[in-house]
């Protein structure tokens, strides 16, 4: 199994992550904020990760610490889940709609983090989430996992379904990206020999 567990203390977050990627999309999420919560059940359940997330964040400033703290925690912990990336598939993408939107997410566990963002939102907030912070959480995550992600909303009117596709499409991204290809033969899927 691969599991890990990542514990983040600062001034402003105490956070502890727990990932099982090769789980059934048990999830147990709190940081304070209910939408981001509700996004990070979509990454288990349509991840089939098992995640656990405990978020004690800064909320009388404002969402922005907790949130990317908690998207930096959650690449620590895919990483460290990960280990050396022996046997993975490595690439994974996405196409997910949602009522009239369409989201996609094409991504490679390539140990060189990278973000492309194409996503556009038509107002500032949803729940008690700042839209802009949606850019944050893909960077700090990408960053933390060591991913090279591409995000992209093809169409679509709803916010929420625009977020929300996004997150759906990451996570079906990363289930297929993770996933132990026995053609491998637990080799890393690199002529460098390494992903990390």
């Amino acid at each position: 199994m691969r599991i890990a567990t990542v514990s983040r203390k600062t001034s402003e977050t105490d956070i502890t992550v727990s990932v099982n990627l090769d789980g059934t999309g048990q999830r147990d999420i709190s940081t304070g904020i209910g939408f981001y919560d509700h996004m990070l059940e979509q990454l288990a359940r349509h991840g089939l990760f098992d995640l656990q997330i405990k978020t004690v964040g800064d909320l009388h400033i404002d969402a922005h610490h907790t949130v990317e703290d908690t998207a930096i925690a959650l690449g620590e912990a895919f990483s460290k889940a990960l280990g050396t990336r022996a046997g993975i598939t490595r690439y994974g993408h996405a196409y997910v709609p949602m009522d009239e939107t369409l989201a996609r997410v094409a991504l490679d566990i390539s140990g060189r983090p990278f973000l492309v963002w194409k996503v556009g939102f038509t107002q500032s907030r949803l729940g008690q989430m700042d839209t802009e912070l949606f850019w944050h959480v893909f960077h700090s995550f990408a960053q933390a996992a060591g991913i090279t992600l591409h995000a992209e909303a093809l169409y679509g009117q709803n916010n929420h379904h625009i977020a929300e596709g996004l997150f759906k499409a990451l996570a079906r991204a990363l289930k297929q990206a993770v996933a132990i290809d026995p053609r491998q033969a637990g080799s890393v899927p690199s002529t460098k020999g390494t992903l990390v």
